[in-house]
């Protein structure tokens, strides 16, 4: 942690056009020795002289101390009478509420998971879609904690039963009942490690995913680092700094309740030029119903990691569950456009 004197990308420097040989080394070199160059929030630079602005001061941590202090922040201290802006390391744990539902793609490698999935679904009855995927959530969070709760400590528990079998056969003691033990715990643990790399790759939203090999270290650390990036810590409110977790909740809420309320705009002016208006066909073109062929076809053309609502079901879930859900989730659909059609 200190003054690096170098920066590693081109905007952490004013008006800089391209990186120098040096400072593509230093940041080949933090690469290399697996470090993680903690993101600094508050601030873009941290040097200041005259008119010349950068950001040569950096904390750079390895992933051990990401994994110890998961919540580490940085922030920028006041400057006073230097040119460097002082570095502030924290460790701080925000009360971030209730976690999110989401579906999981590692579900699917239990060969249970669409089983209970469609007994469940059968089960909510002929309730509206979105109503259900609702209560589905509820449901698949509990069996979420039945079944998959704490991935490392499952991995943990098979490495130690597989020991054992090994400190048995290191004594000597070896037939096909041993034998068959230690080959089901393998299985056993291979199948949690794959569920972990699944899982890993999943929450980092690397754009690597496919590409690269087993790593599920590089990808806890790519989560990580967007966890950090994206939590707001802070909030200018009416011209005032609020850190208080509470009033950006709000603040937050309100500005989009704002935002996407639907309201008459007796302001705005249509002007020949400004505003490009379609055709008679064409308006009618779009309020056409799909057919169930194209709603279909569009779910299976969106890329599987993504989530089309605030639900939490990302498109692998629609896909995979489209033989119990797809005619519903068609049917919520088409009803969407007749809605339109009438209003």
């Amino acid at each position: 942690m200190g003054d690096f004197n170098k920066i590693v990308h081109i905007d952490e420097r004013k008006e800089m056009n391209n990186l120098s040989t040096s400072a593509e080394d230093f940041r080949a070199w933090i690469i290399d020795m697996e470090l993680v160059d903690l993101t600094l929030n508050d601030r873009k630079y941290t040097w200041f002289r005259d008119q010349s602005c950068s950001r040569i001061d950096r904390s750079l941590v390895n992933l051990e101390w990401l994994h110890t202090y998961p919540d580490t922040r940085l922030r920028g201290g006041p400057r006073g009478l230097s040119n460097h802006c002082l570095l502030i390391v924290e460790d701080r744990r925000m009360v971030q509420g209730s976690r999110p539902f989401r579906s999981l793609n590692s579900w699917f490698t239990h060969q249970g998971f669409l089983r209970m999935m469609k007994k469940e679904w059968r089960g909510l009855g002929d309730a509206q879609f979105l109503d259900k995927l609702k209560a589905l959530s509820k449901l698949l969070g509990r069996w979420h904690k039945q079944h998959f709760e704490n991935i490392p400590e499952k991995i943990k528990k098979f490495e130690e039963e597989i020991k054992k079998v090994d400190d048995i056969v290191s004594i000597g003691i070896y037939d096909a009942t041993v034998e068959a033990r230690r080959k089901a715990l393998v299985r056993c643990c291979e199948l949690w490690y794959t569920r972990k790399d699944i899982h890993w790759k999943q929450i980092s939203r690397s754009q690597h995913a496919k590409e690269m090999d087993r790593n599920t270290r590089y990808f806890h650390n790519i989560a990580s680092a967007r966890r950090r990036n994206n939590r707001i810590e802070s909030l200018v409110i009416n011209g005032r700094l609020v850190r208080n977790h509470a009033r950006i909740k709000v603040a937050i809420r309100d500005l989009y309740r704002k935002l996407f309320q639907q309201e008459a705009s007796p302001n705005i002016i249509f002007r020949d030029g400004l505003v490009n208006r379609l055709k008679m066909e064409e308006a009618q073109a779009l309020e056409m119903p799909p057919s169930e062929e194209e709603v279909k076809d569009v779910v299976w053309d969106c890329e599987s990691s993504k989530v089309p609502g605030s639900d939490g079901y990302n498109m692998n879930f629609i896909k995979k569950c489209w033989e119990e859900i797809g005619v519903e989730f068609t049917k919520a659909v088409m009803t969407f456009f007749e809605t339109k059609k009438y209003q």
